[in-house]
Parts: structure tokens; C-alpha cells; sequence
């Protein structure tokens, strides 16, 4: 699973590194570094318009289905399976034409330790993971487009996404058995292709083919403070490396 990452580029260097249109300054014009993003938080997502464009938007992390009646399940929607995500209701409609790419500088997972034979788990110890060459992850996700009927046609739009996980490779499997999908820059345009504008939609069985564990080899897990588990704590130590082995 995911559960918390970090958000660290400025949204102009995420626009370069996806070749997105021209960011709407409206969307960001008070970015801060994030150490510690949790559930909810509204964060960057790339997504292909009707046009075939892609833009780099701002969605809050917990996908809201559009039929959904309100946001309260949104906490509970931030992760996406990949092998049962064409079924799920909550994010079946979204497949077809509503995949985007969450940027993220990396994340955070939890550790069992102390585990034996003859003794329960001692304690989780959050891990975070990071990309080899220093790049950021280009995690692919979900998007929907919701607003309370309630307050009739004039009622805002919010935006939500989710991350799509799939089993852990084995680099990750030590520490937990899910990971999210990570895409490699040669599958960008893959992933967010829905069609619009001259283009084709990318067919679903390629889009399943891309639902896959990352390459082992790409990824560098550290262990880091258990400050991290309070979603309050947002600070650059919160991923400096420690050791536990003694």
C-alpha cells in the first residue's frame, strides 16, 4: 500500500519532467515542500484533457467517486489494487479514461521488526523509499470529478485521485507485501493516453500490462524516525537515514 509520501519538486520542475501545458499559477502558487503528505491532502497529478493535452493539476488524495452521496469514504479510497481495480466500483469508471500520474519524491512504508518464531512483532519501523538515480516516481493512479447535487449545477467541482498498487517486488517485499505502480518514462504516454484530440485510446490490455511491480533494482529503502508517524511532523529529517541494527 501507500499511505504517506513526500512532495518535494516545485510544480515547474514536475511540468518540465512530464511535458505538461503551462501551469495554471492559480493551482500553484503557494507550494511548500511536503515531508510527511498524508491522506486527503490536496497534491499534484499529471492527466491528458479531452484534447489529448496533459496538465499537471491538483487533486486531493482519496478518490471520490461520482455517484458518491459525499467525501466522507475519501480516506478509505487513497490506494487502488491493480489486480481488482476494473472492479471495484469505486474505481471501475475510472479506468478507461481517467488515469493520471501522481508525482512523488518518494514514500513511506512500515516495517515489521523483531519478528521470531516464538515472539509476536515488536514494533512497525517506517522505511522510506526512494528512486536510484535520484529522479522522482512517477506512480500511476486514478482521478474522478465529483460535487454535492445537493447544492444544485452551481456547486463546485473537487478533484480526487488514488494510487494504484500491486504486489511488492523484491526489494519491497521484505518490508510489506504491496508497492505502488511505479511507470518508467517510456510508458508515460501509455499510461495517460484516454484518447481525445488525434489520438487513440491506449488499449485496456496494454494499460493492464503496465500494472506490474517496478524493476528491483530502481529502488533504495531506508529506514527513517518514527516521527513520520504523525501526520503533524512535516520535516526535511523526517528522511535522513538511521540505523536500527544495533
Amino acid at each position: 500500500m501507500c499511505g504517506r509520501f513526500t512532495l518535494l519538486t516545485p510544480p515547474e520542475e514536475f511540468a518540465e519532467i512530464f511535458q505538461t501545458a503551462p501551469l495554471n499559477p492559480q493551482l500553484f502558487d503557494e507550494f511548500q515542500p511536503n515531508f510527511n503528505v498524508p491522506p486527503t491532502t490536496r497534491i499534484a497529478a499529471v492527466a491528458q484533457d479531452s484534447q489529448g493535452v496533459r496538465k499537471l493539476g491538483r487533486f486531493q488524495w482519496g478518490l471520490v467517486p461520482n455517484w458518491a452521496k459525499d467525501t466522507s469514504g475519501s480516506a478509505r479510497c487513497i490506494n487502488a489494487r491493480s489486480e481488482t481495480v476494473q472492479e471495484k466500483p469505486s474505481f471501475r469508471s475510472s479506468v478507461p479514461t481517467k488515469r493520471c500520474i501522481i508525482p512523488m519524491d518518494g514514500f513511506y512504508e512500515w516495517q515489521t521488526i523483531g519478528v521470531t518464531a516464538a515472539s509476536p512483532p515488536k514494533s512497525k519501523q517506517p522505511v522510506y523509499v526512494t528512486r536510484r538515480d535520484g529522479k522522482p516516481l512517477a506512480i500511476a493512479g486514478l482521478w474522478a470529478s465529483w460535487r454535492d447535487r445537493s447544492l444544485g449545477d452551481s456547486a463546485p467541482w473537487l478533484h480526487s485521485c488514488c494510487v494504484i498498487t500491486t504486489e511488492a517486488n523484491e526489494t519491497m517485499s521484505p518490508i510489506h507485501d504491496r508497492m505502488p505502480v511505479i511507470l518508467e518514462a517510456d510508458d508515460w504516454a501509455d499510461w495517460l493516453n484516454v484518447g481525445g484530440g488525434s489520438h487513440q485510446a491506449t488499449p485496456i490490455e496494454r494499460i493492464v500490462e503496465l500494472m506490474i511491480p517496478a524493476d528491483p533494482s530502481i529502488l533504495v529503502p531506508n529506514w527513517v524516525s518514527t516521527d513520520v508517524n504523525a501526520a503533524r511532523n512535516n520535516r526535511p529529517d523526517l528522511i535522513i537515514p538511521i540505523d536500527i541494527s544495533n
